[in-house]
């Protein structure tokens, strides 16, 4: 950690600063000093609060961010559509303390450390009476993401210094031992506990519009209750201790009672969620500009021309396209179509009746973009064979991008990275009380979590027993798998399944198994569909490989920080 200097700290964030804030630009950044951020002269807070969202500005971005692929593209949900790209290094076992390009220790870190610089500095500032109040919520939001990054840093590596408030100088001792993983998830979860009475309020409200994308209440709430999951899944609670599971039970339920008074919901659009800015389903999100780079990086890559070219760079799996059940909730293997049952899954018509949000979620062959259909079949316009990249799969990932399907161009788009929305709460609180409860009856059920995400999504009603295709008398087992599947459609492409078969500790299952796609062909009017193995591209060493290895920069300078098991 000998590299985050003082000055080095100041002059890194500036230059984005002062490139967002012109009205800053009031001198040369070389003379951006600290005595200028934290003036007792400036009565507003300007500086400070440019400081700020200057950390804001750290939080994670999601979309294409590892070598231009999703992250997702190392799970079972998605391969690479090119060769040798950077996350290669996820899926053969590569990654190691001298490669990762998802090496957040530095960053966060850096992040942190900007964290403290603002707690030690803020005071120094005479806030004008009438705004307190604001200085209040900034101290929080701040307090916020510094526990936010450590999340970020025990999620990859499990234990890690815990710096306090403390800025650290060369003159300090820095051979700092890392502190356990309960330790580090006490101290999220002791922060999240003491600044969610000054956060902002929930909701934050049309009038507060300007203020949308803040830290409120509810995103404490909610990074304190999955940080509390994580703590009591498989991976970090080997010995299924109970009173783990209680309290992750416990904060879901504490944030949904307060979610229901705050107006958060499930929003009655699926794909209204992703495209608009403020709607009452997402608790926070990174905040980006209107563009149509996710289209431009991920869309079908037949479409050429002006803003429309597109390179394809995910290919959704065959195994996420089956986890999609029929559009009566079942899977497709229980739901055949046969006889009378005219809505049940057809091989000959796979994508036929099924659970709607396989549409928003993944391109298929026929599926309606720019005007025509997408052609996946061998030799189509969007799998043209040759060297060009395309899908390994027959399909594209179609997921965040706006209402483009009759259009003949992409125009600017929301595209805000959802990191908490309120059906991953439910889904949470779901997964924690079937663990202490099992699937339970009664208003607060596993059940009606589950009903309710599926019947948002525009899966059948259905009858009693299976009501949205979730049978009554499920045992706890059975609820699991359940859930666990309902997880991977709901949250598909959102940072959420590469962590979970780690968390759930089946990453060796999921992993080291051949992955498929579909070989579509075409003769005449008539399509065939035909399974392929993609081989096995996965390579999962355990146990190594459930947690990232700390860099080795990091190693070789501080003997007291231990590596993870199984690295050098």
């Amino acid at each position: 950690m000998k590299k985050y200097c003082y000055s080095l700290t100041i002059l890194t964030f500036a230059a984005a600063l002062f490139t967002a804030c012109q009205e800053m630009e009031d001198r040369p950044l070389e003379k951006v000093t600290d005595s200028y951020l934290w003036d007792p002269n400036d009565p507003t807070g300007t500086n400070a609060s440019f400081f700020l969202n200057s950390i804001y500005a750290d939080l994670p971005t999601g979309y294409n961010r590892i070598g231009s692929n999703l992250l997702c593209a190392a799970s079972d949900d998605a391969v690479p559509s090119a060769d040798n790209t950077a996350i290669a290094l996820f899926t053969n076992g590569g990654y190691n303390a001298n490669a990762n390009d998802d090496n957040s220790w530095a960053s966060n870190y850096e992040s942190i450390r900007k964290c403290n610089l603002f707690v030690q500095n803020i005071d120094r500032i005479n806030l004008r009476s009438d705004i307190a109040q604001q200085g209040i919520y900034w101290r929080a939001e701040n307090r916020f993401l510094r526990a936010m990054f450590y999340y970020e840093l025990i999620k990859r590596y499990g234990g890690v210094p815990l710096l306090g408030d403390r800025v650290l100088t060369i003159n300090d001792d820095l051979k700092l031992p890392r502190n356990s993983y309960d330790e580090c998830v006490n101290y999220i979860v002791s922060e999240c506990d003491a600044i969610t009475p000054d956060l902002r309020p929930d909701p934050l409200g049309t009038a507060n519009a300007g203020e949308y994308g803040r830290i409120t209440k509810m995103a404490a709430l909610t990074l304190k209750a999955k940080t509390l999951l994580y703590a009591a899944s498989p991976l970090n609670n080997p010995s299924n201790d109970q009173s783990k599971w209680i309290k992750a039970k416990n904060a879901l339920a504490e944030a949904i009672r307060y979610g229901e008074q705050g107006g958060f919901a499930l929003e009655p659009s699926f794909t209204n969620v992703f495209l608009a800015r403020q709607n009452k389903e997402i608790i926070l999100a990174y905040q980006r500009q209107v563009t149509f780079d996710v289209e431009t990086n991920n869309a079908p890559v037949g479409y050429v021309g002006g803003n429309t070219t597109s390179n394809g760079r995910t290919s959704p799996t065959q195994e996420l396209v089956d986890a999609f059940t029929t559009i009566k909730g079942l899977p497709i293997s229980v739901d055949v179509k046969s006889g009378s049952n005219l809505t049940g899954y057809d091989s000959n018509l796979p994508y036929a009746n099924r659970d709607p949000r396989l549409s928003y979620t993944v391109f298929y062959n026929g599926a309606q973009w720019l005007g025509r259909g997408v052609e996946t079949f061998t030799g189509g316009l969007d799998r043209p064979g040759g060297s060009r990249t395309q899908t390994k799969t027959g399909y594209y990932m179609s997921k965040f991008m706006g209402n483009f399907a009759g259009t003949t161009s992409y125009a600017n788009q929301t595209h805000n990275f959802p990191i908490f929305r309120y059906a991953d709460v439910m889904l949470m609180f779901a997964e924690a009380k079937n663990e202490v409860d099992g699937p339970g009856s009664g208003t607060d059920s596993v059940y009606n979590f589950i009903r309710a995400i599926r019947a948002r999504a525009g899966i059948a009603l259905g009858s009693a027993p299976n009501t949205y295709g979730v049978a009554d008398g499920l045992n706890t087992a059975q609820m699991r798998e359940l859930i666990r599947n309902e997880r991977r459609v709901e949250m598909a492409f959102e940072e959420q399944r590469f962590w979970d078969i780690r968390r759930w500790k089946i990453a060796e299952t999921v992993y080291n198994r051949p992955l498929h796609g579909m070989r579509i062909t075409r003769s005449g009017n008539n399509l065939t569909y035909q399974v392929e193995e993609l081989g096995t591209p996965f390579r999962f060493i355990a146990p190594r490989m459930y947690r990232y290895a700390i860099p080795f920069s990091e190693i070789s300078k501080n003997p007291n920080l231990t590596q993870n098991q199984g690295y050098q």
